[in-house]
């Protein structure tokens, strides 16, 4: 499914709209999916009474009891071993890896169940799970705090990857996820935690529930139209891009921004007709380039736009360094200067 209108801020007339939080948005998907249905549970280290390091659970064990939120021991690859149990039984778990690199003693289990139970069993035995891990730097954070790790997920067949940048599709993309019969990785920019938009969530409900619009799993979108180059983002990279496109704006440059959304499955149909109409592209990430889902996006783009393009798509990604200290993370980060210089390099001149 694709969705190639241009993204448009804000709600309905007459909407009850306020400023809701990224973070706030995750937390109502989490109430209304398991208010909606009793099989959905909740858990990992301190979502309990605490309520998440970054907040995104809480209330939930006031609300549902620690039966349906829980908090677990520091054992990831306990939680997910524990959550492939209840899923192949019945059971629809959504984890929290609490930050990304706290995931790799989990990983085993990622690869080897996880993504496999399901064609293991010939789709006998599904996985309704959805793995939450808040993903990324600009946070200052220290290594095994601030990796970008969607490549691993992202190779391994089997997982739906998601990695959302705004607080609508925060809200409308875990609800969709919790409702797929197949394992979901659900990558939560940190950064974006606390950023806001002016949304109706009783509209956004009443999206899912009528499934009134556009699915966003498989659909990328465009976030802001231009016509002389594409920047394709997802995730923390989304603002940093629509940021350069603004910037360049004022330039007389103007710059598409595509936010991939679904990086499994991937919208090869939207990213490609964007980078057709304009000719030139430029794939944003922050994670290390090399080998690296921005590398994929390089390659499908060449592949399928090879003689629409007027210069060779560019990356502008993190370095193929471990996560710096956060006083040099300003320079480890993808950034408006280096995405504009990127741009400036698209061989204008010929």
């Amino acid at each position: 499914m694709t969705q190639t209108a241009e993204r448009t801020a804000g709600s309905a007339p007459g909407s009850t709209a306020a400023p809701v939080t990224f973070a706030k948005a995750l937390n109502a998907a989490l109430a209304d999916a398991m208010e909606a249905d009793a099989s959905v549970l909740m858990f990992g280290e301190d979502v309990g009474p605490l309520g998440g390091v970054f907040r995104v659970t809480d209330g939930l064990t006031a609300r549902f009891g620690e039966e349906r939120c829980f908090d677990t021991p520091l054992a990831e690859a306990g939680i997910m071993g524990m959550a492939i149990g209840m899923a192949m039984n019945g059971m629809r778990p959504v984890v929290e890896m609490q930050f990304d690199a706290f995931a790799y003693p989990a990983f085993e289990q990622v690869v080897s169940h996880v993504a496999k139970i399901p064609n293991r069993t010939k789709g006998k035995v599904l996985l309704p799970m959805v793995i939450r891990i808040p993903y990324a730097g600009g946070i200052g954070g220290v290594e095994h705090h601030c990796d970008s790790s969607e490549s691993y997920y992202a190779h391994t067949p089997g997982l739906t990857v998601l990695a959302p940048a705004t607080v609508r599709d925060a809200y409308l993309m875990l609800r969709e996820a919790i409702a797929l019969p197949d394992p979901v990785v659900f990558l939560e920019p940190k950064k974006l935690y606390w950023s806001k938009e002016k949304l109706d969530l009783d509209e956004l409900r009443r999206t899912f529930d009528e499934q009134s619009g556009p699915r966003s799993i498989g659909s990328a979108v465009i976030a802001r139209a231009g016509t002389d180059a594409t920047l394709i983002a997802y995730g923390p990279s989304v603002p940093t891009a629509l940021a350069a496109a603004a910037a360049a704006a004022e330039e007389g440059r103007s710059l598409e921004v595509i936010d991939v959304r679904s990086i499994v499955p991937f919208d090869d149909e939207t990213v490609c007709a964007s980078v057709r109409r304009t000719g030139r592209a430029v794939v944003i990430a922050e994670a290390p380039g090399f080998a690296s889902v921005a590398s994929e996006i390089v390659a499908r783009v060449q592949e399928r736009c090879f003689h629409s393009l007027a210069a060779p798509v560019l990356r502008v990604t993190g370095f193929d360094i471990p996560y710096p200290s956060p006083k040099l993370e300003s320079y480890y980060l993808p950034s408006v200067d280096r995405i504009l210089d990127a741009v400036d390099a698209l061989q204008w001149e010929d």
